[in-house]
């Protein structure tokens, strides 16, 4: 175990695990009185001129780790991290040779032509040649972070495998990504996400490879290509990036409508969520569960946020797109690095294991169905805290390969047809993007399991074999590696009965139901997220060309209800369609909805609007932060001008780089005149109608109030929310005289993430 985890981990009282990492956090950064902001790009600040003295390579920052020591056969070598890093003050080749300039090629005189004698320019221009690898073509653009996952020991009736015991700390590397764009689109597009975790037990590596949608378009992975290449960028301009907002995908799902219980969760609020650290993962599939007398169970996975399922509107979604790109994963960076590291509690769904696998007449094989919560509780079995970012992007986050093969003793597969599809591809995959068969030895993916394989050469082999005979039987090495036995922990597939049967391509007839569970889907949800369906389908379909395609996919909608093909019809200007079966009865499921319950606001971003120029709009504001900082929350103060502005208060953004949508809430102490660069020649925001309240602040103001966040004043302040258009008192539009009473007010507000009852809404 690394240092780092030895700080966060009790084995002995697992439950206190993350409480007592926190607490640590929380108490380092209350000792400061300016505590630091995130995002430091180093772990030392640059001086002014260029560095001249040679001084070694600097630490990592403190936030950051990297992939333990161990060698390519699981070994644990008891070396740091550091053992990986830069080892010498000065800059040298490949192989050590030290190199007086990197400046300039050799060339036959001062204006002569290069040499090809230059081996440093050969191996410099060679190597960034080559820097790139394949991106994914399936969750391309992805975040990863290094955690802990420590067990319950609470399913040993179900379950055999070790790292789920009680107090067994797990190291595991975490990575979330959209889908289908490119590793250059940006992270708020509507779009499923991925949530893959690799467990490095001591039994082998386990990678649940998961998705933030619990169902998935295809109940068969040879379909796989077409909903990809259907969903992607058209062929021939290469546009859209990154949305399903065209043609290509309403032309697949309007056709395979197998796909609609996916649609109804992609045109919802799950597919723009507010964090990677607010998303739900799910495994999707059902697997069987195996426990230490061989009995077995069927189950779901389920990663549960501690801080709730929350998302993004449209409109911000959008708007983030373009101010910042990289919003999701800045969020997970800056979070672990303030001390608010992210939390999810696993859980499983467990299910007889029967012949027919079904549960409750729902097919436990079908990859778009879900089972609710209502009808099989999810069992909490372990948590998992995030809580170190990568050292290196690309040598961890990029080269990390996941499987949904790798798997520990006590979890085998079931026959799921995308499931087994699956199986094939992951591997598959990674032979053409991580360079041959050893993407496994890359330290990212080393298990912490010894590893003797008999798998040998290929390219990039990192272990050095000894021995002469890696085949079975052998006598030369004294017959080693021998094969285990189910008593030390080997790994034997469940001797599943198959029925009678020919060979055939078809689905059971389970699968033919496309309707009722995206009806289900629909139901469940509040007035506002149905609300916010609707606008989606209505966008989607909108950006479309082509009108059969629209009409097609109404026809599609109205056998799942009939108020949202009617919703949707009206926003396209055409007729709502009758159904070609009556919709089914369904019971709602509310564990499905997102709203109605609070949440801790640990990572949120305060923004606090300040006049640099008058100080009573500073009095209070050292206290106010230091609140915000003790609520596990993060202050920015905001200003005309950057910089220090009195008695040690340091403005983090000013009107000119400030945006509402970086903010959870925005506290007003001051409602600041139009500052010297208030004129859209230099910032367009300011382009608004001339007002006494500088028109960025007014329109930060309108933007968080359109957006249903949570809004406070105190002193001057109230001008600008008049200044804005809104009401003191109306819902979330808290106004006081003391800004750390006015904080603990709009604290409590923000549990509940939005102020949905400030708009109302036009479905039932």
């Amino acid at each position: 175990m690394t240092a780092y985890e030895e700080e966060l981990v009790d084995a002995s009282k697992p439950a206190k695990v993350v409480k007592d990492a926190l607490d640590k956090a929380v108490e380092k950064v209350a000792d400061l009185v300016t505590p630091p902001v995130p995002g430091a790009p180093g772990s030392k600040p640059p001086q002014l001129d260029e560095p001249t003295e040679p001084q070694g390579p600097l630490p990592r920052k403190s936030d950051q780790a990297s992939p333990q020591t161990r060698t390519a056969t699981g070994a644990e070598t008891g070396a740091g991290h550091e053992v990986r890093e830069q080892q010498d003050t000065y800059l040298t080749t490949s192989t050590g040779l030290r190199l007086h300039d990197t400046d300039h090629s050799l060339k036959a005189g001062e204006r002569g032509p290069t040499l090809l004698q230059d081996h440093h320019l050969r191996e410099k221009i060679t190597h960034f040649d080559h820097e790139r690898i394949p991106e994914r073509v399936v969750h391309a653009r992805g975040a990863g972070v290094h955690g802990v996952f420590v067990g319950y020991g609470n399913v040993d009736q179900v379950c055999k495998s070790g790292f789920l015991q009680q107090g067994v700390t797990t190291p595991v590397f975490t990575r979330f990504s959209t889908v289908v764009g490119s590793r250059g689109s940006a992270d708020t597009v509507r779009d499923t996400r991925g949530f893959a975790t690799k467990f490095y037990t001591s039994e082998g590596t386990f990678d649940l490879v998961a998705n933030n949608i619990p169902v998935f378009f295809i109940q068969d992975g040879i379909k796989f290509p077409d909903i990809i290449h259907a969903a992607k960028p058209h062929p021939d301009r290469e546009i859209p990036q990154a949305q399903s907002a065209h043609d290509t995908f309403w032309d697949f799902v309007s056709l395979h409508t197998e796909a609609t219980h996916h649609v109804m969760w992609q045109m919802s609020d799950r597919a723009v969520p507010r964090s990677y650290r607010m998303m739900e993962g799910f495994g999707v599939h059902t697997f069987r569960l195996v426990n230490a007398e061989g009995k077995t169970s069927l189950a779901k996975f389920h990663w549960k946020p501690k801080l709730g399922v929350h998302s993004l509107l449209w409109e911000e979604a959008q708007m983030i797109a373009g101010v910042d790109p990289d919003f999701h994963r800045r969020d997970l960076f800056d979070a672990i690095e303030s001390g608010a590291f992210p939390q999810w509690e696993l859980g499983i769904q467990v299910f007889p294991d029967t012949p027919e696998q079904t549960f409750e007449g729902i097919d436990l094989l079908d990859p778009t169905k879900i089972v609710p919560e209502e009808l099989a509780p999810v069992q909490p079995i372990g948590m998992l805290t995030l809580n170190r970012n990568t050292t290196n992007y690309f040598a961890e986050t990029e080269q990390v390969a996941f499987h949904v093969g790798h798997l520990p003793p006590g979890i085998d597969v079931t026959d799921d047809p995308l499931l087994h599809a699956r199986l094939f591809s992951y591997l598959d995959t990674q032979l053409s993007r991580l360079g041959g068969p050893n993407f496994n030895q890359i330290p990212i993916n080393r298990p912490h399991a010894p590893v003797n394989d008999m798998l040998r050469d290929g390219f990039h082999q990192h272990a050095v074999h000894s021995g002469v005979a890696p085949y079975k039987p052998n006598s030369l090495d004294g017959g080693c590696p021998f094969h285990a036995g189910a008593d030390m922990g080997a790994f034997a597939e469940v001797a599943a009965p198959i029925a009678a049967a020919v060979k055939e391509r078809r689905s059971p007839a389970s699968f033919s139901d496309h309707f009722s569970q995206a009806r289900l889907f629909y139901r469940s949800l509040s007035p506002v997220e149905r609300e916010h369906v609707v606008r989606a389908f209505t966008f989607e379909l909108g950006k479309c060309y082509e009108q059969a395609i629209k009409e097609r996919q109404l026809l599609v909608l109205a056998n799942v209800d009939a108020e949202l093909c009617a919703r949707v019809a009206e926003g396209l200007g055409l007729p709502a369609p009758e159904p070609t079966a009556p919709p089914a009865e369904v019971a709602t499921s509310p564990a499905l909805s997102q709203v109605g319950r609070t949440w801790p606001g640990d990572g949120r971003l305060v923004g606090i609007v300040v006049d640099a120029d008058n100080p009573d709009s500073l009095d209070g504001l050292h206290t106010l932060r230091q609140a915000i900082t003790s609520a596990n929350m993060v202050p920015l103060v905001i200003a005309a001008r950057g910089g220090v502005l009195e008695d040690g208060l340091v403005a983090q953004r000013t009107f000119l780089t400030a945006r509402s949508v970086e903010f959870d809430v925005v506290l007003l102490a001051a409602a600041p005149p139009p500052a010297p660069d208030a004129l859209p020649s230099r910032d367009a925001k300011a382009g608004a109608p001339a007002s006494t309240v500088d028109p960025r602040v007014v329109l930060l103001v309108q933007e968080a109030y359109r957006h249903a966040k949570v809004i406070g004043s105190w002193g001057t302040g109230r001008t600008a929310l008049v200044e804005a258009g809104c009401t003191p008192g109306e819902p979330g539009v808290v106004v006081g005289e003391d800004p750390a009473a006015v904080f603990a007010e709009v604290a409590e507000l923000m549990g509940a993430h939005r102020v949905w009852e400030r708009f109302p809404v036009s479905v039932s």
